[in-house]
């Protein structure tokens, strides 16, 4: 797998609607060859910070390039080399087919004729949608609307490819196929961002990741370095019913812990939370402590700690 130099680079981004702050100094670098997941929750800012990339919107403060182009001043010199799939396409024609779209957007890239025909055929062929190129697109299911988006993206065989939540309505053949062409783009060279708020999307995937929650970085490293940031010892554990739970259990599981570990409630009005303790800390220790508190604990079992216990942990602990 070739690695190419840094292809995308945003440093210390804002973006604010009116008072909202959508993005909050995020700095993020993807390097050619490499599938990098953009992973957080809804309203982390994903999204803001896809647009930012294509130029399509415009950092409060900050910059983005691409390519070494600033994406505020420049977007249209590196617009014909970036593939974007977003979640929600409605920029087709319905009334005429997929391979009719497809020529008419390639023709928009500036190939000939004959070229954007080749090229629509073969792209709609590496999605699944051969069969279907003479169809309407208003007849096309959304899976089926997805899987174009992801073509009309490959067109031009990108350098820089972005998807935004690409496989929220693909079946499972359908989102492994598209995951397999953003890997070969990457193997290829390609930058590929994949944002996206399934974790398990990521595992065996996508090799770095970062990590978005409310607008900020959370983390940014390997996939391993995140699941090794859940702490080493994760437990479920269970109260007695009736006992108080939503963010009054929660203020009390805090308390009652102090420094030993974090907690994770496990629903809203739930007795149910998962308590992550320290290196050094024994069990009895916080169990006693708990109980001194008022819970009354009645199950606990140890659980592996993996990517869904860093991913919890990481946006909802306190904190920057």
């Amino acid at each position: 797998m070739s690695r190419d130099p840094i292809l995308i680079e945003a440093r210390d981004v804002i973006r604010r609607f009116g008072e909202t702050i959508a993005l909050d100094g995020v700095s993020l670098t993807v390097e050619g060859g490499y599938v990098h997941a953009l992973l957080g929750p809804n309203g982390a800012g994903k999204t803001t910070l896809l647009r930012a990339i294509t130029g399509f919107l415009t950092p409060s403060s900050g910059t983005v390039t691409v390519l070494g182009a600033d994406m505020a001043k420049s977007p249209r010199s590196v617009r014909q080399v970036l593939g974007f799939v977003p979640s929600g396409d409605r920029t087709f024609y319905l009334r005429i087919s997929g391979l009719e779209n497809l020529v008419f957007f390639a023709r928009l890239h500036g190939l000939r004729r004959t070229e954007a025909v080749r090229r629509a055929r073969e792209v709609l062929a590496q999605v699944g949608l051969a069969g279907a190129a003479a169809e309407r697109v208003g007849v096309y299911s959304h899976g089926m609307q997805k899987r174009l988006s992801f073509a009309r993206a490959l067109i031009t065989d990108p350098q820089v490819f972005l998807v935004d939540e690409a496989t929220h309505d693909l079946d499972p053949e359908g989102a492994r196929r598209v995951r397999e062409l953003a890997a070969r783009l990457a193997e290829r060279g390609a930058a590929v961002l994949w944002a996206t708020q399934r974790l398990d999307e990521i595992r065996g995937f996508s090799e770095r990741v970062t990590l978005l929650h409310r607008g900020r970085v959370r983390f940014d490293g390997a996939v391993p370095d995140l699941i090794a940031h859940a702490l080493p010892r994760s437990y479920h554990v269970c109260l007695t019913n009736g006992t108080v739970g939503g963010r009054a259990l929660e203020r009390l599981v805090r308390h009652a812990l102090g420094d030993r570990g974090r907690v994770v409630l496990l629903g809203e009005g739930s007795e149910h939370f998962h308590m992550a303790l320290g290196e050094h800390v024994v069990l009895g220790e916080a169990i006693a402590a708990l109980q001194a508190a008022g819970l009354n604990v009645i199950t606990c079992r140890e659980e592996r700690s993996g990517i869904e216990e860093a991913f919890l942990l990481l946006t909802q602990e306190d904190g920057p």
